[in-house]
């Protein structure tokens, strides 16, 4: 091979369009999926202080953000539900009423064609704020899959198109596939929570959902952010438990992770943008630190880049009105 000067690669990236002809990753809006949270009330729609431009919102709202969202183009949503009342079983996660199960509905209602994919999790709906039933101050891994079942089943029968189980519970994919499947929902897809570390990225997240837990942490569910095997192990636990998709949360600390399960897996593979890497950027662009557009552009492209096929994000409208206006 030719050295320089015979080799100038600066050719390839003289001109836009040359870039654009070369570019060898290219984000589109249909890689996108925009979070919701409802929460209970009328005419509701509450800033979340440390997610700006992001809201929790009552039902009536949800037509409007349905509309706005698919307006974009992006193809859609994951729900998070906030509770008027919790209790120490999370009893109202399953309720056929539920905030989420009522969302799904009027989403499909307001647009038929929209993605919607239900957060099958504890923490926002139990007193403790941990993710499965206590025993003690430990979470009973097995009596929480009892209860993952009967959300999964809720959530399946409002319409769901996709259950994400982000308990980290050990047999939550396949308890899941299972009850789905006796119970006639074939066709409902299931996106594990695969590889979900105990990260310091959530704190905006848990002030949004109202999910922080009462004592304690998350680690002796969640993957120690030191160990990449274990990730790797995670998602083969739900792949052979019959995940659909397979997502690595949080992204841009662990896209390395996301790389090494592109290549081990042909899965479709989720990546979850979170809560704070989304507040980090919006400070940075508040200070002046940082271009907004380029900046977003960037880091969802180089999560694309890793190998997510699908990109959860705070930044997803507004990246898709960059990406549609051109």
């Amino acid at each position: 091979m030719a050295g320089y000067p015979e080799n100038r690669l600066h050719r390839l990236r003289k001109t836009a369009g040359i870039r654009d002809l070369v570019r060898e990753t290219k984000l589109s809006v249909k890689n996108l999926i925009f979070p919701i949270f409802i929460t209970y009330g009328e005419n509701i729609k509450t800033e979340i202080k440390s997610m700006p431009g992001n809201y929790q919102i009552s039902l009536d709202n949800l037509p409007g953000e349905i509309r706005e969202i698919t307006s974009w183009g992006i193809p859609g949503v994951l729900l998070f539900g906030l509770p008027r009342k919790k209790d120490e079983t999370g009893s109202y996660a399953s309720s056929s009423t539920g905030l989420v199960q009522e969302a799904v509905r009027i989403a499909k209602d307001t647009n038929p064609d929209i993605l919607v994919i239900t957060d099958l999790c504890l923490c926002g709906y139990i007193s403790h704020g941990h993710c499965g039933i206590l025993d003690g101050e430990n979470v009973d891994n097995d009596k929480t899959l009892d209860t993952y079942r009967e959300i999964a089943l809720s959530q399946a029968s409002a319409g769901s198109d996709i259950i994400a189980p982000s308990g980290m519970m050990d047999g939550q994919v396949g308890t899941i596939r299972k009850a789905l499947d006796t119970n006639g929902y074939t066709d409902t897809a299931v996106m594990g929570y695969s590889a979900k570390f105990a990260s310091s990225f959530y704190g905006p997240f848990r002030d949004a959902s109202d999910s922080s837990p009462s004592f304690g942490d998350r680690k002796s569910y969640q993957i120690d952010p030191a160990n990449w095997r274990m990730a790797m192990r995670e998602i083969q636990a739900d792949v052979d438990e019959g995940a659909d998709i397979i997502m690595i949360k949080p992204s841009l600390a662990y896209l390395d992770v996301i790389n090494r399960a592109r290549a081990s897996y042909n899965h479709p593979i989720a990546a979850y943008n979170v809560s704070g890497e989304f507040s980090m950027v919006k400070a940075g662009i508040a200070a002046g630190i940082v271009d907004a557009q380029t900046i977003i552009l960037e880091i969802l492209t180089s999560i694309k880049r890793a190998g997510a096929d699908i990109i959860i994000s705070y930044h997803a409208k507004e990246a898709a009105r960059w990406l549609t206006e051109g």
